[in-house]
């Protein structure tokens, strides 16, 4: 497969989504603005690599072949490997769960859970990918790109008019969470969730991942020792990745509130 043709493979798995599980040929056509005769080849092929499988209807839906190559790239995370005793201790000293993400593009992608032993969590399976902008976690990941990088990246996007509704509010809001050191948000993005998002760092400084907790109901209302577990799992991962132990804790948490957006992750 050339390259070209591998860049248009890929482009149409991106397609599959949770909410678009199955596609039929010519939702794939419109919805690639590809070819016909381009998808109906690649389509082929990915049914042949197993990446893809086809019904009895005729419509094609994502095969083992993509959670295989998912589990694979989890499984040799050196990153995933670092974090995982750290975000299970942090999930038994806080009983919210815990997440480890990275982000690709303007989505975040779960990396790790570690599901609170509460009788009310909130289920987001390893593997999901969601809107940077639009979730706690995201917006950390975001907070360490330069104004001209945060530009280009959402230079094609339309916002809103729920939440976000432009770039400007958006690296805005970039420029707190950048000078907070973290977001701490209690319905933010969905009513009676509270969600504390901190960045991993490594040895340059830089943002590799992002890990936050997350829990349901009225014991989500004071952040505060909340935010400072969260700070020091991500300061101990971090040093794990190299960075210095020199990393400031947070002072006490800046709270958002009000629902906003359609998820709060």
């Amino acid at each position: 497969m050339s390259a070209p043709a591998l860049h248009r493979a890929v482009a149409i798995l991106r397609l599959f989504r949770r909410d678009r599980a199955q596609m039929s040929a010519p939702e794939v056509v419109a919805a690639s603005g590809l070819p016909r005769s381009t998808v109906h080849s690649l389509l082929g092929d990915l049914v042949a690599l197993g990446l893809l499988r086809r019904d009895g209807a005729g419509r094609f839906e994502l095969d083992a072949g993509v959670l295989t190559l998912g589990y694979e790239y989890l499984a040799s995370s050196g990153l995933t490997n670092l974090a995982a005793p750290v975000l299970e201790a942090l999930r038994n000293e806080t009983n919210w769960s815990t997440h480890l993400g990275v982000r690709q593009g303007r989505s975040i992608v779960y990396l790790s859970r570690f599901a609170s032993r509460a009788a009310v969590t909130r289920n987001v399976a390893v593997g999901t990918s969601l809107p940077a902008h639009s979730t706690v976690m995201g917006r950390v990941l975001l907070s360490d790109l330069e104004p001209l990088a945060l530009r280009d990246l959402y230079a094609d996007h339309a916002f809103g008019p729920n939440g976000i509704a432009s770039l400007a509010d958006l690296e805005q809001m970039l420029r707190e969470d950048h000078a907070r050191g973290h977001v701490a948000s209690t319905g933010f993005h969905e009513a009676g969730v509270a969600v504390v998002a901190a960045p991993v760092r490594d040895a340059s400084l830089q943002i590799v991942a992002a890990i936050n907790a997350t829990a349901t109901g009225p014991a989500s209302t004071d952040l505060s020792a909340i935010t400072q577990a969260v700070a020091r799992a991500a300061h101990a991962i971090s040093r794990l990745m190299g960075a210095p132990e020199t990393l400031p804790l947070p002072a006490e948490p800046l709270v958002q509130a009000g629902a906003h957006h359609e998820k709060d992750a």
